[in-house]
């Protein structure tokens, strides 16, 4: 299939097929496709907690509104930001900047103290905010690589966060869930499975100017 047909393909998975599971090189390539996720200045402000581990899975169901795709999916894929967010991360992202790409100090220091200004101004409130943005971005990409490999997804804010956090044990590692991701493979009675899917026509919702 083209990307367009992919997408056709796709839609948001009601029932899983508990009995299928993904391989290791589709979760592989979905922490890569993760991991090459546009993010603003490329700093990567976010994590993402792979979940295969059925008693887990059970015990965030509840946490869920009672979502059976988080226990009946093959993976549950959780994106993460920092609780508390600081100019301790552009250092890292400087640090391994130059590290990979061996730039030197005077060209990096102008973007650097951009940065590090830029962030030193913003609130944390406005820094959740913004990181959250991200893992956004996160998420539609990772929805698109799943329906490019063929893997069905069911992207979810209809969870209960400081709960997930609370099962994970997320605190500990300055994280917080911001957004869920069941994976797997659709079941043959899944009732979305053959409904012919509802989009406004291309040029209702598209404006070109030109």
């Amino acid at each position: 299939m083209n990307i367009i047909d992919s997408l056709k393909w796709r839609y948001a998975v009601k029932k899983f097929d508990s009995e299928k599971q993904l391989s290791e090189k589709q979760i592989n390539t979905l922490k890569e496709a993760f991991n090459l996720t546009a993010t603003s200045y490329g700093l990567q402000p976010l994590k993402l907690i792979v979940i295969k581990n059925k008693e887990i899975q059970k015990e965030l169901v509840t946490h869920s509104w009672n979502q059976n795709q988080i226990l009946e999916a093959s993976h549950v894929l959780v994106i993460c930001i920092p609780i508390n967010y600081t100019n301790t991360e552009v250092e890292k992202y400087f640090s391994l900047l130059k590290k990979i790409r061996n730039t030197p100090d005077a060209i990096i220091k102008p973007f650097k103290d951009f940065l590090t200004a830029d962030i030193e101004r913003k609130t944390q409130e406005e820094l959740t905010l913004w990181n959250k943005n991200q893992a956004y971005i996160a998420l539609g990409n990772l929805m698109t690589v799943c329906a490019v490999e063929k893997i069905d997804a069911c992207p979810m804010e209809g969870f209960i966060p400081e709960k997930y956090d609370e099962v994970l044990k997320l605190e500990a590692q300055n994280l917080k869930s911001v957004l869920v991701l069941p994976v797997g493979f659709r079941a043959d009675d899944c009732y979305m499975k053959d409904l012919t899917k509802v989009r406004k026509e291309t040029q209702d919702i598209v404006i070109e100017i030109n």
